[in-house]
């Protein structure tokens, strides 16, 4: 009997996954496997909700945002029990592999499900914030990159047209990699990140310095995590005699088509997993490090912080002068 693997995608969508979902299928194929896809995240395997998966079936979704196979927060998977329902699950379909596609709070849950179950597992980062331990990139981060860069370059034409500051949030409630990115990538003015606390008084200072030089218009990018943007911006406008707007760009970072680079990485991560399933390497993730694709041991993906480069700040800084 042909071994098979499953495949879960979990947690927040990210462009791409559809991209994975369809490299695991094609090549765990390619390799004697069967696949089949958990429907609805960690819910599918507590269920037993899934459909089987083919070279044909995951034909033209690789444009595709978001996941054919469905995802969604599972407050349930924590609870007791639940790891050996789940291990029921893998073992009555005969999984002898399961492909968890997500961030690292997917791949904690995969961590748990490997205490149950004998199956290999195997993690492939996919999550807009690109937070994930031993990567130096996931998948769909620069979709959503390129998705804010797309909308701020637009809102700055306004700003400018107005003479107005915007405040523009991006997503990124616990780190800034994003904002980061996107602040540099749009010419920010400043970039505000959990990883570097700012108060109000110098983001103004450093505004009105702006207006002194000429520079009246203005784009302030924020990770969603730093603040109350929302209050943020009523504080400014009470000390600053600009005229100061807050855009919050929300989900549709998460949507869309994605970029040649998120397909790109989803392929390729997708057959690294599939070649450690053929040497029998569980309880690992796949990443890239230095331009390589590599092995990640799974826990200290799951549970390691992913250092962010603050000296990019500096440059950012000199960039905006």
């Amino acid at each position: 009997m042909a071994k098979t693997i499953g495949i879960v995608t979990s947690g927040g969508d990210a462009p791409g996954m559809n991209a994975a979902i369809r490299a695991v299928t094609r090549i765990g194929h390619a390799n004697g496997f069967q696949v089949i896809g958990f429907e609805r995240g960690w819910d599918g395997l507590l269920n037993n909700s899934f459909k089987r998966l083919t070279p044909r079936s995951v034909g033209g979704i690789i444009q595709l945002g978001g996941t054919i196979l469905h995802t969604l927060r599972c407050p349930t998977f924590e609870e007791k029990g639940s790891s050996e329902k789940a291990a029921e699950t893998l073992s009555i379909n005969d999984v002898d592999s399961l492909v968890v596609i997500g961030g690292d709070g997917s791949f904690r849950g995969a961590l748990d499900l490997s205490r149950e179950s004998d199956a290999l597992m195997v993690g492939i980062p996919a999550t807009i914030d690109n937070d994930v331990y031993g990567t130096d990139e996931t998948i769909g981060f620069d979709t959503a990159v390129n998705t804010a860069v797309g909308a701020i370059d637009k809102i700055r034409d306004t700003a400018i047209s107005h003479e107005r500051i915007f405040i523009v949030e991006v997503m990124g409630r616990k780190r800034g990699f994003l904002a980061l990115e996107v602040g540099i990538c749009v010419g920010a003015e400043v970039i505000l990140i959990p990883e570097n606390p700012m108060n109000i008084a110098d983001i103004v200072k450093f505004m009105e310095e702006n207006a002194k030089k000429g520079k009246r218009a203005g784009i302030i990018v924020a990770a969603e995590g730093f603040s109350d943007t929302s209050k943020l911006a009523q504080e400014m406008q009470q000390q600053t005699e600009s005229e100061v707007r807050l855009s919050i760009l929300g989900y549709a970072q998460r949507g869309g088509s994605p970029t040649a680079r998120s397909r790109l990485l989803a392929s390729l991560f997708a057959e690294k997993a599939v070649e450690l399933i053929c040497q029998e390497q569980g309880n690992m993730a796949v990443g890239l490090q230095n331009g390589a694709i590599v092995g990640v041991e799974l826990e200290k993906a799951a549970k390691s912080r992913k250092p962010i480069n603050l000296r990019l700040l500096q440059v950012a800084d000199m960039l905006a002068t």
